[in-house]
């Protein structure tokens, strides 16, 4: 969606972030959260999730209700800050861990195998090709064999006429961003292939949202035809 280049904007102001995604999104961003925890949550009760650019906790939140240890990681304290003070959905659920962490250091903080699933929404938008390129390597390699990676965000629509209308709808609105904030976000482009490129396996893309977002799950080699994959 073009509207998420003010995402930007709302990061600076960490408390509205939540009400501005919610209005920018249409209100559907929750229906993301539920479906990326859904999809993370599938094989195992417990399982070990992380939630890499956590922003104000929304993905680890729907997570830990479905039963997952969940760890939340952002390099943006004030975000963080908002996750903490919300409290757990379920109170058998077990707390989530908020961790004031760049995704460049996830090599560093995480051994190996570390998790069931990777999940992330609306944070591969800021990062840099490179950086992604990296972050994807390091987290298949914490993941369990044949554990799962889950990465919603705004994309470029695939039909040519789409992707004008997309890029007219948008500039406008990025530059303001980037005049107000020195920042910007980028629509990710070719993330199926670039999640396979990084090794990744059995990568699938659900589009929504006009074709400007999208929703991608895939496995860590090791584990294709697990029991229990979810749709």
């Amino acid at each position: 969606m073009a509207s998420f280049v003010w995402m930007r904007l709302l990061e600076s102001t960490a408390e509205r972030y939540d009400r501005g995604i919610e209005l920018l999104s249409r209100g559907r961003i929750g229906s993301v959260h539920r479906r990326l925890a859904e999809l993370a949550t599938a094989d195992a009760v417990g399982a070990r999730v992380l939630d890499l650019g956590c922003g104000t906790g929304g993905v680890a939140l729907a997570c830990a209700a479905r039963g997952a240890r969940v760890v939340g990681i952002d390099a943006n304290a004030a975000m963080l800050e908002v996750a903490r003070a919300k409290p757990t959905p379920d109170a058998a659920a077990a707390p989530v861990a908020w961790l004031e962490l760049d995704a460049m250091e996830l090599e560093d903080r995480f051994p190996p195998a570390s998790f069931d699933a990777v999940a992330s929404c609306l944070a591969f938008s800021d990062m840099a090709e490179d950086t992604q390129a990296y972050v994807l390597e390091v987290a298949r390699t914490r993941l369990v064999a044949g554990g799962r990676l889950l990465i919603a965000d705004e994309v470029v629509p695939e039909p040519a006429p789409r992707r004008v209308l997309h890029a007219l709808r948008r500039w406008p609105l990025a530059l303001l961003t980037y005049l107000l904030t020195q920042t910007t976000t980028r629509p990710v482009r070719a993330l199926p292939a670039r999640i396979r490129e990084a090794g990744f396996v059995e990568v699938v893309e659900e589009r929504l949202w006009g074709d400007a977002f999208c929703i991608v799950r895939a496995r860590a080699p090791g584990g294709e035809g697990r029991a229990g994959a979810a749709p």
